[in-house]
């Protein structure tokens, strides 16, 4: 049950009330105020304040004010005049018709102004919606107005245009029948003393003259000698000592290096839906290796397929490709591909030492991650042969060795 608050204040004029409630503490927010012409009701738990007003105020000029701890309410009088008290008395059945009409009458006003504001909205969209469909009507008439300017402008300098042409044909063909009208009149002249000479044979000396002219003409300079220019190539220089060269397995090597860029297989059926440069495995594997640098590692995959399926003996493919599927967990098809590339790469020279290494990383990778650290370690190993102050070779080669012998101690 509320407590009513008993302790407030009020005064008056012969046009406005003044009511100030005490809030007891409690903070503004969680005060409720109800205000009619007949009824004002202050809650803020536990505490109630109301007064049946002894005569009608205009509640829509009506102010609360609240801070300072207290409510202080400003309350037009509807007819002017001092009140003798501020409350009515009237019974429990009055007062509750009396809440009851306030409360109605406040959810009225409520769901009008609700009503007032989703009109007044409504109205301004309608209003934006009008704006905006004038100003689009006007650009497009400044719009369409510039095309006709521009349309009209285009039209008047091709006519212009053919004027011009028709003109300069015109003076053309005049030319053409003026110099036709000098020519026929060069040729009739010729014409008419022709029968005089007719009569006359050729004489020796012109006969001498018309063959030196044709002779003149034949004297064409024959083409020009063919010659032939040796090229030599500088002898390819090997890092090993001659005592330790390796010169036949170097010769071996790129042998086979050029073997596998010549080989190409025309007829797949993917290659029809192909572009030319899609047709080269060096280039796919461009864009595998593109690919994998962003992390797109079945997009690589999917490239490097291709490029094999083109040419099979390029062991970068294969190498590629197994760290592609290490990054996809298929460990068992890096361990395959990582193997076809070191078949691959032999004989084992000097030019394919790197490449060998991570063949043998990756594949000893592959092995460590299904638990075969045998299997890893001696991958491993080979590749700490063929770099042996690789510092980080040095190191997993040594974890994997202690796993191995904790394993077999352990068994």
């Amino acid at each position: 049950m509320p407590l009513l608050v008993r302790d407030y204040t009020w005064t008056q004029t012969e046009t406005t009330v003044y009511i100030s409630v005490p809030l007891k503490g409690v903070k503004p927010a969680k005060v409720d105020v109800l205000c009619t012409e007949e009824f004002l009701k202050v809650s803020f738990p536990p505490f109630l304040f109301e007064a049946f007003l002894s005569e009608p105020v205009d509640d829509d000029k009506s102010v609360a004010k609240l801070g300072n701890g207290a409510a202080v309410f400003t309350l037009p009088k509807k007819n002017e005049g001092l009140w003798t008290r501020l409350s009515r008395d009237v019974d429990k059945a009055k007062q509750r018709e009396i809440r009851d009409e306030a409360i109605l009458k406040t959810q009225n006003k409520a769901a009008e102004k609700s009503m007032a504001k989703a009109a007044k909205i409504q109205q301004e969209k309608k209003y934006t919606l009008e704006t905006m469909m004038k100003l689009e009507e006007e650009e497009r008439a400044r719009i369409q107005t510039m095309k006709d300017e521009e349309c009209a402008r285009a039209t008047a300098e091709l006519e212009a245009w053919k004027e011009k042409q028709r003109k300069t044909a015109e003076e053309e063909d005049a030319r053409r029948m003026l110099q036709g009208a000098s020519t026929q009149a060069d040729k009739q002249g010729p014409k008419q003393r022709k029968p005089e000479k007719a009569a006359q044979p050729p004489s020796r000396t012109e006969g001498r003259i018309n063959s030196g002219r044709k002779d003149k003409q034949k004297d064409v300079p024959a083409p020009r000698s063919v010659g032939c220019i040796k090229i030599s190539f500088t002898p390819r220089v090997f890092p090993t000592a001659l005592r330790e060269s390796r010169v036949a397995e170097e010769e071996e090597w790129l042998r086979k290096q050029a073997e596998a860029r010549r080989m190409a297989s025309a007829d797949l059926a993917q290659l029809d839906d192909l572009k030319e440069e899609e047709k080269n495995p060096d280039w796919l594997k461009d864009k595998g290796d593109n690919f994998f640098r962003t992390g797109n590692y079945q997009a690589a995959v999917n490239a490097y397929d291709l490029a094999i399926k083109l040419n099979r003996r390029i062991p970068a493919l294969f190498s590629n490709r197994a760290a592609c599927h290490l990054k996809l967990r298929n460990l068992h098809k890096a361990i395959e591909d990582s193997s076809q590339a070191l078949d691959l790469l032999t004989p084992a020279v000097a030019d394919n030492a790197a490449a060998r290494l991570r063949a043998h990383v990756r594949r000893g990778t592959a092995f460590c991650e299904l638990e075969l650290y045998i299997e890893g370690l001696q991958d491993y190993q080979a590749a700490l042969k063929i770099d042996p102050n690789n510092q980080a070779l040095q190191a997993d080669v040594s974890k994997i060795r202690e796993i191995v012998q904790g394993t077999i101690s352990s068994s």
